[in-house]
């Protein structure tokens, strides 16, 4: 009869239990009313013994076959495998060389560990076979394909490999069977079930983590998955901003209100009119107005603590901590957030006069040589009252406008901004190349301080300069590749001096005078004895 048949191919090496992971395939389709069948084929005596394990399930139960029988094959057919999983990942190579695997049909799962054969260990030198062809072979053969260390995670169980591939095999979801009944056939064999449950329960969670991963990696990329763009936005920009502002757009929105957005829409605005003045006939696919859009979106929702907290808030968070701490259904993960918010995080939120008066009080804290104001916090956020008091911090984005934090962020926007639609509108270049130096924006705290900084000077230095506008255009290209390729600035100063511009103004630096005990040797000098 037709009826769809899967077909499974097992290879292992001997001792790791290849022919219990059969007997359970097969037990676990009998248990479940389907037809199965399970052969071995053994293999010679190369790294303690390759074996192959033939399975084939229908996918339609017994009940739904009116009585007819599937026909089965005794040995794998090449091209015809719909799993391939393997212990072993040179193992996974050969039976790819054998054409048992083939890009239209076979989803591949095997371990990347190496259990080297006798010619490989033969060599007086490294003799080991380049894995990254033995990788590149199997992505090219096959459909989908699964790779992790399944010893690794076999040795943390306390049991054999074939206890995770049946796992990891369980929660591909090639079989029609629950998880339920995959784990009540591991019960059945009685002797050392706990262990193999533990690393199926292995196996199926790493498979089913990286199958949820890129599920939503795909969602991201996928054409429909950007956020759909304001009607009066789609007619007001040029199409290649689209998508981009889309985006933009939903991050505006959600970090502050519309009313945001629009300011937002307002400045880009002004951009794209200079580099369509700059360049009518779009010969630049609006490259400038590109790149500020995406750091314009980026600098605009600037991390504070309103935003930390809210991120904190996610839905999904939760969850996505539970996957990287590897815990099961049935555990309780306890959540703990550090915060240490210092006197510029809390002034940020504060009136500008206020918010002076605390900054330049803690300015005369460091001036003495004390260290900077910090308030250390332990919030349990998994917890109701840690939930709750997030909920009420992420509350204060109302504030947001009114702070002292804003506002300064609002003014050096503008005056980047200003530079860009300046050289715009004189030598398209060198607006490109100012636009470019939004990627200096990055990081919170001190990081996004010193970025802001190294930006503003670069555009003021540089910029304006009573030089030719190509020549600027190179000069800010080589400052901004010396600000990113050197965190502490020595790099960015070099390169702004060579331009004949200045170096960035040294900032004050506190001198700490601590006392010597008597006892204690001055350096460098040895006491008499």
């Amino acid at each position: 009869m037709n009826a769809p048949i899967v077909s499974l191919l097992v290879c292992g090496l001997g001792g790791e239990g290849g022919g219990v992971l059969s007997e359970w395939l097969y037990g676990v389709a009998s248990a479940c009313g389907h037809s199965a069948q399970a052969t071995s084929i053994p293999g010679v005596a190369q790294r303690t013994g390759a074996t192959t394990y033939y399975v084939e399930i229908c996918s339609l139960p017994d009940a739904q076959l009116g009585g007819r029988t599937p026909v089965f094959c005794l040995n794998p057919v090449p091209g015809a495998i719909d799993l391939l999983a393997s212990s072993e990942l040179l193992e996974t190579a050969r039976q790819i060389g054998m054409g048992m695997a083939t890009a239209e049909r076979t989803t591949v799962l095997s371990s990347n560990a190496r259990a080297l054969t006798v010619a490989e260990k033969m060599q007086l030198g490294d003799g080991r076979f380049p894995q990254e062809q033995l990788l590149a072979a199997l992505q090219r053969h096959s459909r989908a394909h699964e790779l992790f260390d399944m010893g690794a995670l076999a040795r943390e169980a306390g049991t054999v490999i074939s206890a995770v591939l049946f796992g990891a095999i369980a929660a591909l979801g090639l079989l029609p069977f629950p998880r339920s009944a995959f784990e009540e056939t591991i019960r059945r064999a009685g002797k050392g079930a706990q262990a193999s449950l533990r690393g199926f329960a292995l196996g199926f969670d790493a498979v089913a983590q990286r199958q949820g991963q890129r599920a939503a990696v795909e969602r991201l990329l996928a054409p429909n998955a950007a956020p759909a763009l304001p009607a009066d936005w789609a007619a007001r920009f040029p199409a290649p901003l689209h998508e981009l502002l889309g985006l933009a757009h939903a991050r505006l929105v959600e970090y502050q209100d519309a009313a945001y957005a629009a300011q937002y829409a307002e400045r880009l605005a002004r951009i794209v009119a200079a580099e369509r003045a700059a360049d009518p006939t779009g010969a630049t696919t609006f490259a400038a107005s590109l790149e500020a859009a995406r750091w314009l979106a980026l600098w605009m929702a600037f991390d504070d603590i309103v935003r930390v907290a809210e991120l904190k808030l996610r839905a999904g968070r939760h969850a996505r901590v539970r996957r990287e701490v590897g815990a099961r259904e049935d555990e309780i993960v306890k959540i703990v957030d550090h915060f240490k918010p210092g006197v510029p995080e809390i002034a940020g939120l504060l009136p500008d006069a206020l918010a002076r008066r605390l900054l330049e009080r803690d300015a005369r804290r460091r001036a003495r040589g004390l260290p900077a104001w910090a308030m250390p916090l332990k919030l349990r956020s998994s917890t109701v009252g840690g939930a709750l008091a997030l909920r009420l911090l992420a509350s204060a984005k109302r504030l947001r406008r009114h702070g002292h934090r804003f506002a300064l962020e609002q003014t050096a926007i503008e005056s980047w901004l200003a530079a860009l639609e300046g050289g715009l509108r004189e030598h398209a270049p060198l607006g490109l190349e100012i636009a470019r130096c939004g990627r200096l924006i990055k990081g919170y705290g001190a990081t996004n301080e010193r970025g802001k900084r190294n930006l503003l000077h670069v555009v003021e230095q540089l910029a304006r300069a009573p030089r030719p506008a190509a020549e600027r255009a190179e000069a800010i290209r080589a400052a901004r590749e010396a600000a990113l390729a050197d965190e502490a600035g020595t790099a960015l100063d070099r390169a702004l001096v060579a331009h004949g511009a200045q170096a960035r103004p040294l900032a004050a630096q506190p001198l700490r005078f601590y006392r010597r005990r008597p006892d204690m040797p001055a350096r460098g000098i040895t006491p008499r004895p």
